[in-house]
């Protein structure tokens, strides 16, 4: 499985690095810039279908045994609206993650909504930040926002408070899950020439 967008996969991170050190708010915005709209636009043909990952990289992970060795990882495109996207991502039996992709009045945000078995958030839920610029079409990078470092520092994870989560769509060919930091380059490539079954309704779901 090839992913077309993949040279501007490290392009796209530097400018978010170099932006996210020192970005001045503007004015809210009532619609997307375009780039966001079409990145949405991709998202939403997705709705309703499931698909097969693998890890694509994993660098700087933790020492001793990693949660995603020999599992089956599925994202299913679950929940779509005018303003919302949840797509819960499958790990094996584990079916804590929904990535919730929202619009707001200043573009596009990503967050990470974990939960538990019996349906009660994990005590590091809701993380993550908005898209900055430039951002295209097929590729959206979204560098930690300041709730998110808040939550990290609170929770002793000072290595987390550079994230930067990319996500990437090549329509028919593959979607793309990342998080990067210095020392750190984790992504889950899904292939969408291929559908799969829908998987169980992720935990705490309605």
């Amino acid at each position: 499985m090839t992913f077309t967008v993949s040279p501007l996969w490290a392009s796209s991170l530097l400018a978010v690095l170099l932006l996210s050190t020192g970005c001045a708010v503007g004015p809210a915005r009532t619609t997307m810039p375009p780039a966001q709209d079409a990145f949405w636009q991709r998202l939403s043909w997705l709705c309703g279908k499931a698909f097969e990952g693998r890890m694509a990289s994993n660098v700087g992970a933790a020492p001793g045994p990693d949660a995603f060795d020999g599992k089956v990882l599925v994202m299913h495109v679950r929940e779509c609206s005018d303003r919302e996207i949840r797509i819960p991502f499958h790990v094996g039996d584990n079916r804590s993650r929904t990535w919730v992709f929202t619009r707001t009045a200043a573009g596009l945000r990503l967050k990470h909504d974990h939960r538990h078995a019996d349906g009660l958030p994990d005590e590091l839920t809701m993380y993550g930040g908005d898209a900055a610029p430039p951002g295209t079409a097929e590729i959206q990078s979204f560098p930690v926002d300041e709730e998110t470092r808040d939550l990290f520092t609170r929770r002793g994870i000072p290595q987390s408070l550079t994230n930067v989560w990319v996500v990437g769509v090549a329509p028919g060919s593959a979607f793309r899950y990342g998080l990067q930091r210095p020392g750190r380059d984790f992504r889950v490539d899904f292939d969408l020439a291929r559908p799969v079954p829908p998987p169980p309704a992720p935990w705490g779901s309605r």
